[in-house]
């Protein structure tokens, strides 16, 4: 039987790159954050140097490895590990063959992927159950956006055309206002951090536009300001909602909390938790779910999607040994 071998895994955002070296028992032995330089070149040139960086605080070098992973926005072929229009990236309308182009940069195998699954992947493989299992989740992000990976009884469900999870974008209000996907009222309007935003804009209430808006709303509500108080329980409303969605929907035994505002921590999961348990209270069914008891914060001590990233690259197939010529007598 081969154990696995260390594999690197980034996380490649629009502002940072996250990297990990995954030891082979699992553990994250060493991490690294670069800023992100946006356009193709600068994108494979940036992974390239934050794969370099983690392999040279852990004294390894590429030849150690068993691939990397890579975590992308945008459209991903995890067959052929390109991206497309991954805009936050400088990245749109020709293809990048990313896996193919690291590959070539550092000698061993890439994988690419969607970046919520590889933090749904990070999830799994950080968050394990009392049982060691802990294959049966769904990481809902709370960025500018609104959007799960899913585990699903251990395997990633990315969905027929790429699209699973994308829950932001269910219509919860018709009248409500316009998404910019073009439908009313979608949930991201009201779950997201862009949705913290608008509750608590810069300029009103005494927010300073130094202060995310997450950490000015959540700080003005523990000081006492009824507005801010009534802010926090909407938004916890929403994003119980958002919970309540996925576990409706596929009964994932936990749903991780992540993205932006999930830096927050305690704070958040507690008034989620609040907001769930006033919903249990009007419904013997949501009470049934047990809804409070399966959110959980991300963890906050590592890049989980570059853990994801480094956990999918264990299923790149070993390279075969190079065949010496036989000895001539």
């Amino acid at each position: 039987m081969n154990l696995p071998r260390a594999t690197v895994g980034l996380d490649i955002g629009g502002t940072k790159t996250l990297a990990a070296l995954l030891a082979p028992d699992g553990l994250v032995v060493a991490q690294a954050r670069i800023a992100t330089t946006r356009g193709a070149d600068g994108v494979v040139d940036g992974a390239v140097r934050a794969v370099q960086g983690v392999l040279r605080q852990a004294g390894q070098d590429a030849a150690a490895l068993g691939g990397v992973g890579v975590g992308v926005p945008g459209i991903v072929d995890p067959a052929t590990g390109t991206v497309r229009h991954a805009v936050n990236l400088g990245v749109d309308g020709v293809p990048l063959p990313l896996a193919r182009r690291l590959a070539d940069e550092l000698g061993v195998g890439a994988v690419v992927e969607n970046d919520l699954n590889v933090a749904a992947v990070g999830a799994a493989h950080l968050l394990p159950e009392p049982d060691g299992r802990s294959d049966d989740l769904a990481f809902l992000a709370l960025g500018t956006g609104l959007a799960a990976g899913l585990v699903l009884d251990g395997a990633l469900r990315r969905g027929s055309t790429g699209a699973a999870g994308e829950i932001g974008h269910v219509p919860v209000h018709p009248d409500g206002p316009v998404c910019a996907c073009g439908q009313r009222g979608c949930l991201e309007l009201y779950a997201s951090g862009s949705a913290v935003e608008a509750l608590w804009p810069p300029g009103t209430h005494g927010r300073s536009p130094d202060v995310p808006a997450p950490v000015a709303l959540f700080e003005a509500a523990t000081a006492g300001d009824p507005a801010a108080t009534a802010a926090v329980q909407r938004y916890a409303d929403a994003v119980a909602a958002a919970v309540r969605m996925l576990v409706l929907s596929v009964d994932v035994r936990h749903v991780v909390l992540g993205g932006g505002v999930a830096q927050l921590g305690e704070p958040l999961l507690e008034a989620v938790h609040a907001a769930l348990v006033r919903q249990e209270a009007a419904s013997a069914f949501v009470a049934s779910l047990a809804l409070p008891g399966r959110v959980r914060l991300a963890p906050g001590h590592v890049p989980v999607g570059a853990v994801g990233a480094a956990v999918l690259a264990r299923a790149i197939p070993a390279r075969p040994a190079a065949v010496r010529p036989a000895e001539t007598a």
